[in-house]
């Protein structure tokens, strides 16, 4: 993969859950420094909506409904992407669900499968299925948006916690089986981010990450120097929540 100067022109990203909050806030991000998005999520609503604006800014992107925790899915999305481009240089793996915050002893069983489905095998079957166009391409990015509560405990949201801790570790071997093909593979962990998924009145919004926060380290790992390779980023708000 050809390395741009701040510069994304001619790259192919997919971003999972990228209809709103941090997803979109990427890949508006990443549109806007030249590359063409593939959007992708459950809504088709919702995809629709967010390509529409992204287009009216004249952002190259499309929208293509897949469900990250369906192999099937994941693999239609795989040949759409090869047909329509023949390559990829990016892919973020964003879409996550939380569940509710009670105790581990209180969270009912078919939680712990919604949640892990989506945080950990979803990562892993669009990784599965996409890693080897991007190996075809000569190199890329893999993004995968974690949270600090994959290095902290977190009281109430064990499970969501333990499925953040998991794709750490999944990042972190994954960069080590592909760092040969070119392909560097990166966890980002925020803290606290103001969008939707977090509880109504959980903390004060003005003390917030924001999405366009998250956006803008994403940013930075896809466009650093052919040299570099930074593998683990973590952001907090300057103000303690």
């Amino acid at each position: 993969m050809e390395q741009h100067s701040g510069s994304l022109v001619g790259n192919i990203a997919v971003i999972t859950g990228a209809s709103r909050g941090i997803g979109l806030a990427i890949a508006t991000r990443i549109a806007e420094i030249g590359a063409s998005i593939v959007l992708t999520g459950r809504d088709e609503d919702r995809l629709r909506k967010a390509a529409g604006e992204l287009s009216a800014r004249k952002l190259r992107c499309q929208a293509v409904v897949c469900d990250v925790t369906d192999l099937a899915s994941v693999e239609r999305l795989t040949e759409h992407v090869r047909k329509s481009f023949g390559r990829l240089d990016i892919l973020v793996n964003n879409a996550g669900v939380s569940g509710p915050p009670v105790p581990l002893h209180e969270l009912p069983a078919e939680d712990w499968d919604r949640i892990f489905n989506t945080n950990l095998r979803g990562v892993f079957y669009m990784t599965r299925a996409l890693a080897p166009l991007m190996i075809q391409t000569g190199g890329g990015h893999i993004v995968n948006i974690s949270s600090l509560a994959g290095k902290n405990p977190l009281p109430r949201g064990a499970v969501y916690s333990a499925s953040k801790w998991g794709l750490n570790g999944l990042t972190y071997s994954m960069a080590e089986e592909l760092r040969g093909h070119g392909i560097r593979a990166s966890v980002v962990c925020p803290g606290s981010v103001d969008t939707s998924f977090s509880p109504p009145g959980s903390k004060d919004p003005a003390k917030k990450l924001r999405p366009e926060d998250v956006a803008h380290v994403v940013e930075m790992l896809v466009t650093q120097s052919p040299v570099s390779f930074i593998s683990d980023v973590s952001i907090r708000p300057i103000v303690k929540p």
